[in-house]
């Protein structure tokens, strides 16, 4: 069951940790059971690693440069869920 999200343009850090595991389920990111603050997600053409961290939200996907190594980013808590749903899972 979902609860009802902050708005879109709400920085994330002012997102209860629940809404932000929502927004990260609602996005077809699997939650990993070992690590909590780690999720997965694989779309069709690309496939990523997301981890919360302390000061912000990193991004691996998996094998996406021209050479197939791993592209990382970090994104700050400070950017709306709505540019983060953009950043991120538009892919690499």
């Amino acid at each position: 069951m979902f609860m009802a999200l902050p708005p879109a343009d709400t920085p994330l850090y002012n997102h209860p940790l629940p809404d932000i595991e929502d927004w990260l389920r609602s996005k077809g990111c699997q939650q990993d059971r070992t690590d909590l603050h780690c999720w997965s997600i694989q779309k069709p053409d690309w496939k990523a690693d997301l981890c919360l961290e302390i000061d912000s939200l990193t991004v691996r996907y998996i094998g996406a440069s021209e050479d197939g190594r791993d592209v990382q980013r970090s994104f700050k808590y400070s950017l709306s869920r709505q540019d983060l749903d953009e950043a991120i899972f538009s892919g690499p």
